[in-house]
C-alpha cells in the first residue's frame, strides 16, 4: 500500500465506447459482430513519446485493425486496418500521423495464409496513411522484427522520418525516410524502394528505449563482460554514442531482450521470470541507475544490485522474502518514481530506494509483510516507463506510479518502531511536498508528538533541514549538491531483513563533449564526485562566527560599519515579508512582532552568506532568482518552527492568559515549554534563526512551568534568554511579594546592562533604585580624573550631615553638569545626584535595620 498505482490510461475503459459507437454503426448495416470482437482482441502495442497509445483490435471480418488514443484530446483515431488476419507483434506512427510502421508474425490456419510473403516468419511493413495509399515491406525474415519512429524534440512538418528497426538477430538498424506533399496534405514516400538505413547496434544482448528522451541503451558481451551503452538521438537527425560503460554482472541465460520497445505479448513471462531482470532508470537531476536482478538460483535470498552510476558506487542489497506463495514466483519488478526507485517483490517486500540520496540506507525505506503489497500482489506483468508510467501488459492499463501519501503518515504513526524506518519514512513524505494534498499538517503533528522517540539522530534538525530542502529542490539544479538534504553524515546501524554490499565503481567517462541538458547535469554529478573534497553542502559555521563577533561586540561597546548592519537588518526584513505574505491563516501565537536584534541578525547574516553560497556555485542563474530561492529556504525554516508550536498549542489547549506571568502554568504550558526547549537545542545545533518572539515565549513559559532554580539555571546555560520583552512582562505583571523580588531580583543582575537600565525603572523598589544608582554613577566616574578643589560646598545644600557622602554627591554633582548627556541615557527618567543620595541613604538604612 505504500505504493499507489493510479489507473491512467484504461484500453478497454477509453477505447471501447469509441468502438461501440462504430458498432451501433455497423449494425445498422448487418455488422452486429464488431463490439464483441474487438473486445476479445483489444490490446495495447506501444506508446509514444508524446504519451499517445498505439492498439490494435480484430474486426468482425478478422482484418487487423490499428488505432491511437490521443492522451491530451482524450479522442480515439483509426489508423489504418490491414485487410488480413495477421498478428501484430510491433506498432509505430511518426509524430504527424502519415506514416506507420508494423511488424507481424505469419501463422498458417486452415485455409488461411499470408500472400504478402509466404514462408517468411515475421514481416514488417511501412504504410502511408495519410492518405492510406501505397505500401512497402521493409523485412521479410525469420526472426522478430520490433519498430520505432524517431520523435523530434519539436513538432515540425519534416521532410525525412526515421524509424529504427530492431531484430531477434541482434542489431538495430536506422531507415532513413524522405517525403513529399503532393495535392495540398497529401503525404507520399520518395523513392520507397531504396531506403537509406545505417546499422546504429549489434551483437547486443539487451536493449532498452527510453521515447521520453529519444535514448538506446544496449548491452554487448565483450570476451565475457556486460558493455552498456548509450546512444542519445537528436532532433537534426544525429545520434551520439554518449558513454560506455563495463558492468559486473551476470547475463547467462539472457539470449536476447527488450525494454520498453512496446508491449511484447509474444515473451514467455514464466519464462523471463527465470532471467536476469535489468532497466535503467534516469532522473532530469543527473541520475543515472542501473538495476539488476540475477537469476534465481533459490528463494530463499533474494539479490539485486543497483549501479549508481552519477556516483560511481554500487549497492547490492539481500533479503530474505521469507515463504514463497503464488503472489511471488512473478520475481522482481523495478519502477522508477522519480527521486526513488521502487523494488517491488509482491507478496514479500518493498523497497523504496532513495537514489537522490542513496549515500546512507536509511534514507530508503524498506517494507516487508503482505499487507503492505496488497495492492500490488494482482499485477504480475509490470513494464516502467518514463515518467513514473507503468504498464500492465496483462490488462493493457497503464498506471501513474506514485507514493501513497496516507499510508505512509499511517507507518509513520502506528508501524515504525526503529530509528531508521522513522527516518527513511520521513523523507519518503517530504520528497512528496510538492504533490497536491500533501498533508504537511500531519507531518508536523507527528514530529511535535514524538520529539524524543529518536536516539540516533535529531528528529527536529532532521525535519527542519529535510523539509526545507524539499521546498526550494526544485527550483534550481544543482541543489541537491550546495544544499543539505539531511542532518545525519553517518550510519552504521543495520537495517533488518536487509543485507548491503557497497562496492566502488570506475567513474562514468562520457565520449561526447558540449553536452547540454540532462547530460550536463549528468557529467556535473561526476565532476561532483571526482574533484570535490569536501562536499559543497552549505553549512552555518561562517554565519556562527560572524554572529557571535557582532554580538560580542556590541556588548564591549565596538561597532562594526553602519552601512553593513543596516544590510544585514535589511535582509531580515526581507525574509519577514516574505513570511508575512506566505502567512494567510491567522495565527495563536504572535510572533514576528518583536524586534529580537539578535534573531534579525542571525537571520540577515544566514541569508547574505546562503546567497553568496548559490551566487558562487550556481553560474548563469539569475541574481533574483537565487535571492529568492534563499528568502523561501528561510522564510520555509522560520514558518515550520512556527507551525510546530501552533500544531502544539492547538494540541494542548493552550490557554491565552499563560502570555500573563501572574499565573500559574499548567501541564499544556510544560508540553509546549518543553517543545521550544528541543527546538531551541536543535537550532542551536544548527546555527538556524528563530522567528522572532521565540526567546520572549520561551522566557515566559519557562517562569511558568519551572522553579527558581531550574529556572535559573537554564538561564545561565543559555537555554532561556532574557530578551526585553519577556523581562518587561515579568517587572508589570508580578507583584512585590518575597517570592517575586528574589525573582525580579535574580533576574535583573542577570540582564546586559543596556537592558538592564531600562527595566529597573519599571520596578519600584529600592534594590532597582540602588541598581540605577550604580549604574549612573559608573557611568559618570568612567573617566573621572581627580581635580583640587578650592572650597567644600555649603552644609545647607545637604539634608543630612555625612561628609563622605556629601563629599561624594558633591563630585557628582560637579561631573553632571560637565557631561550633562551622560545624566540620563534614555533621555527620560531623571537620575541625578539627588536621586543617588537619596538611593544610598534608604540602603543604609535597610542595611542597618533602621
Amino acid at each position: 500500500m505504500a505504493l499507489r498505482l493510479v489507473a491512467y490510461f484504461d484500453v478497454r475503459a477509453d477505447v471501447l465506447p469509441s468502438l461501440a459507437a462504430q458498432a451501433a454503426t455497423a449494425a445498422e448495416a448487418g455488422d452486429a459482430g464488431v463490439l464483441e470482437t474487438a473486445y476479445e482482441s483489444l490490446r495495447v502495442l506501444n506508446v509514444e513519446r508524446n504519451g499517445n497509445f498505439i492498439y490494435t483490435y480484430k474486426d468482425s471480418k478478422g482484418n487487423t485493425v490499428f488505432g491511437l488514443y490521443d492522451c491530451q484530446t482524450r479522442q480515439n483515431e483509426h489508423l489504418y486496418t490491414f485487410e488480413k488476419d495477421m498478428q501484430a507483434v510491433s506498432c509505430s506512427v511518426n509524430s504527424e500521423r502519415t506514416l506507420l510502421a508494423a511488424s507481424f508474425i505469419h501463422y498458417t490456419k486452415e485455409g488461411v495464409r499470408s500472400e504478402l510473403q509466404p514462408g517468411s516468419k515475421c514481416l514488417t511493413l511501412l504504410v502511408e496513411i495519410h492518405p492510406v495509399d501505397r505500401m512497402k515491406v521493409l523485412k521479410a525474415v525469420d526472426s522478430c522484427i520490433w519498430v520505432q519512429f524517431l520523435y523530434p524534440h519539436v513538432e515540425s512538418h519534416l521532410l525525412q522520418n526515421h524509424l529504427l528497426l530492431i531484430s531477434e538477430e541482434k542489431y538495430i538498424e536506422r531507415f532513413h525516410i524522405q517525403i513529399t506533399r503532393e495535392d495540398g496534405n497529401r503525404v507520399v514516400i520518395r523513392n520507397p524502394s531504396h531506403l537509406p538505413r545505417d546499422r546504429i547496434a549489434e551483437d547486443f544482448v539487451w536493449a532498452q528505449w527510453d521515447m521520453s528522451e529519444q535514448r538506446l541503451y544496449y548491452i554487448e558481451l565483450e570476451k565475457s563482460k556486460s558493455v552498456l551503452r548509450c546512444i542519445q538521438f537528436w532532433a537534426d537527425e544525429s545520434f551520439t554514442l554518449m558513454f560506455e560503460m563495463p558492468l559486473d554482472i551476470s547475463l547467462s541465460g539472457l539470449r536476447f531482450k527488450l525494454v520498453n520497445f512496446g508491449c511484447d505479448y509474444h515473451q514467455d513471462q514464466e519464462k523471463l521470470s527465470n532471467q536476469p531482470s535489468l532497466c535503467i532508470f534516469t532522473n532530469h537531476t543527473g541520475s543515472l541507475c542501473v538495476c539488476y536482478s540475477p537469476k534465481f538460483d533459490s528463494w530463499e535470498k533474494i539479490t539485486y544490485s543497483v549501479f549508481y552510476l552519477h556516483k560511481g558506487y554500487r549497492k547490492t542489497f539481500t533479503a530474505a522474502p521469507g515463504s514463497v506463495n503464488s503472489h511471488g514466483t512473478a520475481g522482481i519488478t523495478f519502477l522508477n518514481l522519480g527521486y526513488l526507485v521502487a523494488v517491488c517483490f509482491p507478496g514479500h517486500f518493498l523497497h523504496l530506494l532513495n537514489i537522490q540520496h542513496p549515500d546512507l540506507i536509511c534514507h530508503s525505506l524498506f517494507l516487508t509483510g503482505n499487507n503492505k503489497m496488497a495492492a500490488m500482489q494482482p499485477l504480475t506483468s509490470l513494464q516502467s516507463l518514463p515518467g513514473s508510467f507503468v504498464l500492465d501488459c496483462s490488462s493493457g492499463k497503464i498506471y501513474r506510479a506514485t507514493l501513497d501519501q496516507s499510508y505512509l503518515l499511517w507507518f509513520l504513526w502506528n508501524a515504525a518502531r526503529l530509528d531508521c524506518e522513522k527516518m527513511a519514512a520521513l523523507h519518503c513524505v517530504l520528497s512528496c511536498s510538492r504533490d497536491p494534498g500533501f498533508q504537511e499538517d500531519q507531518v508536523i503533528q507527528w514530529i511535535c508528538e514524538h520529539v524524543s522517540a529518536c536516539h540516533s539522530f535529531d528528529l527536529i534538525q532532521e525535519f527542519l533541514i529535510a523539509s526545507s530542502y524539499w521546498s526550494v529542490y526544485p527550483e534550481l539544479v544543482d541543489m541537491d549538491i550546495l544544499l543539505a538534504h539531511s542532518s545525519v553524515l553517518t550510519w552504521n546501524e543495520e537495517i533488518p531483513g536487509i543485507m548491503l554490499v557497497t562496492e566502488e565503481l570506475p567513474l562514468l567517462l562520457m565520449k561526447a563533449y558540449s553536452l547540454t541538458g540532462y547530460w550536463a547535469k549528468l557529467n556535473s554529478n561526476l565532476e561532483y564526485v571526482k574533484y570535490t573534497k569536501p562536499h559543497l553542502h552549505y553549512h552555518n559555521s561562517v554565519v556562527r562566527r560572524e554572529w557571535c563577533n557582532l554580538i560580542s561586540e556590541e556588548k564591549t561597546g565596538k561597532r562594526r560599519s553602519t552601512m553593513y548592519v543596516r544590510n544585514i537588518l535589511d535582509n531580515a526584513i526581507k525574509v519577514i515579508s516574505n513570511m508575512e505574505t506566505r502567512t494567510l491563516e491567522p495565527r495563536l501565537i504572535p510572533l514576528l512582532q518583536e524586534e529580537d536584534r539578535h534573531q534579525r541578525l542571525l537571520m540577515g547574516l544566514m541569508v547574505s552568506e546562503l546567497r553568496d553560497h548559490l551566487v558562487r556555485h550556481l553560474q548563469g542563474v539569475e541574481k533574483k532568482k537565487i535571492e529568492q530561492t534563499v528568502l523561501d529556504y528561510i522564510s520555509k525554516l522560520l514558518n515550520l518552527i512556527w507551525c510546530m508550536l501552533e500544531t502544539s498549542w492547538r494540541k494542548h489547549s493552550v490557554h491565552p492568559w499563560v502570555f500573563h506571568l501572574n499565573n500559574h502554568g499548567s501541564v499544556a504550558d510544560f508540553e509546549v515549554f518543553h517543545l521550544m526547549t528541543r527546538i531551541l537545542d536543535a537550532t542551536n545545533s544548527l546555527c538556524f534563526p528563530l522567528p522572532p518572539g521565540f526567546h520572549s515565549l520561551h522566557m515566559i513559559l519557562g517562569v511558568h512551568c519551572l522553579p527558581l532554580y531550574n529556572l535559573l539555571h537554564y538561564i545561565d546555560n543559555g537555554m532561556l534568554l532574557l530578551t526585553e520583552t519577556a523581562v518587561t512582562r515579568l517587572m508589570k505583571d508580578l507583584d512585590n511579594s518575597e517570592k517575586n523580588e528574589k525573582l525580579k531580583f535574580s533576574i535583573i543582575v542577570r540582564l546586559p546592562p543596556l537592558i538592564g537600565q531600562k527595566v529597573c525603572r519599571l520596578w519600584d523598589h529600592p534594590m532597582s533604585s540602588s541598581i540605577i544608582s550604580r549604574n549612573h554613577v559608573t557611568q559618570l566616574l568612567k573617566n573621572y580624573k581627580k581635580e583640587p578643589r578650592n572650597s567644600m560646598i555649603g552644609k545647607s545644600s545637604f539634608p543630612t550631615e555625612f561628609l563622605p557622602l556629601n563629599y561624594f554627591i558633591e563630585i557628582l554633582t560637579g561631573l553632571e553638569s560637565s557631561h550633562q548627556a551622560l545624566c540620563d541615557l534614555e533621555g527620560q527618567d531623571s537620575v541625578d545626584a539627588e536621586f543617588v543620595e537619596e538611593a544610598a541613604l534608604k540602603h543604609t538604612t535597610v542595611l542597618l535595620g533602621l
